[in-house]
């Protein structure tokens, strides 16, 4: 009986340091894991700060990019574009480089736009993707557009950017500008009596690549592909082209 209780008492003796360790190695472990998961939520506040900070970037570079461009500034439009950036504009071809971006630019009017002269390009409804590693972005803007030159009617105009960005030297920059010329009309007759086809490729500064994409403006219906999945099934949108025997899709 006393062996009993001498190997009981024995037994407790042990087993409490034992439990007592075990009980600091489990709150030990809780902390670390509370301190890990604690760094993990920092990590991905920080993470999605910059990237809404990547978004904002993109934005205001987009938006300098329409102000220069109503006015006709065109070396700080090329100033905008990465070290290869390329310039698309409707059907007039793909411009690469700085060099010949700015050049091309002088297609649309003086720089500096000259009294008489009207060219406001606005940019609208944005919605822009950046990647995971805020390194490169896409983005989709609505255009709406304004034109005049001296001896000549007024035009309306529509279209949609499919752009990508880059970041150079923790700088966002454009490395794609496509605006794909939708719609334009005559200011007065409107669009019910007058379609102004997009211009082709220039015979006094031939671009670098033919258009990347052959379609007609309006009255064809011809929808550019989004770059972006759709927001609430995370699908892909599939656009469906009209039949347009010119432009090659049956």
């Amino acid at each position: 009986m006393i062996r009993l209780a001498i190997t009981g008492a024995l037994t407790l003796a042990i087993a409490a340091p034992a439990a007592s360790q075990s009980a600091a190695s489990q709150s030990a472990a809780a902390q670390s894991a509370q301190a890990q998961s604690t760094g993990q939520r920092l990590a991905d506040y920080r993470q999605r700060v910059e990237r809404l900070e990547d978004q904002q970037a993109i934005e205001v570079l987009q938006a300098s990019y329409g102000y220069y461009f109503d006015k006709g500034m065109w070396s700080e439009v090329a100033q905008l574009f990465a070290r290869n950036g390329r310039f698309e504009y409707g059907q007039r071809g793909v411009y690469i480089g700085r060099q010949r971006i700015e050049r091309a630019l002088l297609l649309f009017g003086p720089e500096r736009l000259a009294p008489g002269h009207l060219n406001n390009h606005m940019q609208l409804q944005a919605v822009i993707n950046v990647a995971d590693d805020g390194q490169t972005a896409t983005a989709r803007w609505q255009g709406m557009i304004m034109l005049s030159q001296p001896g000549a009617n007024g035009i309306w105009g529509v279209g949609l950017y499919e752009n990508d960005y880059v970041k150079e030297g923790g700088v966002w920059k454009i490395a794609e500008l496509h605006f794909y010329l939708t719609a334009r009309t005559d200011y007065d007759a409107g669009w019910t009596r007058s379609a102004i086809p997009a211009d082709g490729p220039s015979a006094l500064f031939p671009p670098d690549e033919p258009p990347s994409e052959v379609y007609r403006s309006f009255p064809s219906n011809y929808i550019p592909p989004f770059s972006f999945p759709h927001p609430v099934t995370g699908e892909p949108i599939e656009v469906v082209q009209p039949r347009d025997d010119i432009a090659g899709r049956e």
